[in-house]
């Protein structure tokens, strides 16, 4: 009979960390979820044009920081609020609420997302809608599921029968969105914009969607859904390869079959 292999210590971090963080989303979810149902989301402040600040954003993070320093003190945190450090091979990079200006307005279309990096590499990622009771949840290599059942992206294979979410930054000059949302347009496809790109990849890898692009996002915004869909059998561009944890960048995911096209239209490419 064969000795069964020890688990390396990268996988030992990973596994010890992969229910946790599922966990730590339906708590911080909850907090979420009570303010959303309370009507406590009006916002207390802008950081920037269409850049919502409530205060439930910032007591869901407290939350999730807290938690993370509890359970594992050697890791590194990223947070959209507060900020952080991405130094160290161990880091978690988290929004705690991603859709803020749809949360502000009462509408159920946001989400916590908590992405784990190791070594470089994100190897856990969770999305989560509480209003909608929704968490997707990936582990690198081990697929992509919402709810625990396993999810999978659409086969879409013709742009005039694409459903395309295009993302909105303040970064990226309007006439070079424009131009963008002009391009796609003209292969056909439906664009839509919902107001919460971490969803939207989300809804990428549920086949919800057949793509996700947008000019410039920030790590907190995309990691985990990125993971998403790539365990989900789409494409996704660059982004961790281009420092994206330091700098943000472009994102780009996508159904395997219209992905370059999708990839012409935005300038963003599959390198």
């Amino acid at each position: 009979m064969s000795a069964i292999a020890p688990i390396s210590p990268h996988d030992e971090a990973v596994v010890l960390r992969a229910q946790f963080c599922q966990d730590l989303a339906l708590s911080a979810g909850a907090i979420a979820r009570q303010a959303f149902a309370e009507g406590e989301g009006r916002p207390v402040g802008l950081k920037g044009p269409q850049d919502f600040l409530t205060e439930t954003d910032a007591a869901v993070e407290r939350h999730i920081r807290a938690r993370v320093a509890e359970a594992f003190p050697e890791d590194g945190f990223l947070g959209e609020e507060s900020g952080g450090s991405t130094q160290g091979k161990s880091v978690w990079v988290v929004d705690p609420i991603d859709g803020t200006a749809n949360f502000a307005r009462s509408i159920p279309h946001f989400c916590i997302s908590i992405a784990y990096v190791l070594n470089g590499e994100v190897e856990l990622g969770v999305v989560y809608n509480p209003a909608l009771e929704e968490l997707y949840f990936a582990r690198k290599g081990l697929g992509a599921t919402r709810n625990g059942k396993p999810i999978r992206v659409a086969d879409t294979r013709r742009y005039d029968a694409a459903c395309v979410e295009l993302g909105w930054s303040t970064r990226v000059p309007n006439a070079t969105y424009l131009q963008v949302l002009s391009d796609i347009l003209e292969q056909g496809a439906n664009v839509r914009r919902a107001a919460s790109g971490a969803l939207a990849l989300a809804y990428v890898a549920d086949g919800r969607s057949d793509a996700y692009a947008e000019l410039h996002m920030h790590p907190w915004d995309c990691l985990a859904g990125l993971l998403l869909v790539r365990e989900a059998g789409g494409v996704t561009a660059p982004f961790l390869e281009l420092d994206g944890l330091a700098k943000g960048g472009a994102v780009l995911a996508a159904a395997p079959a219209i992905a370059e096209g999708i990839s012409r239209a935005t300038r963003i490419p599959f390198l």
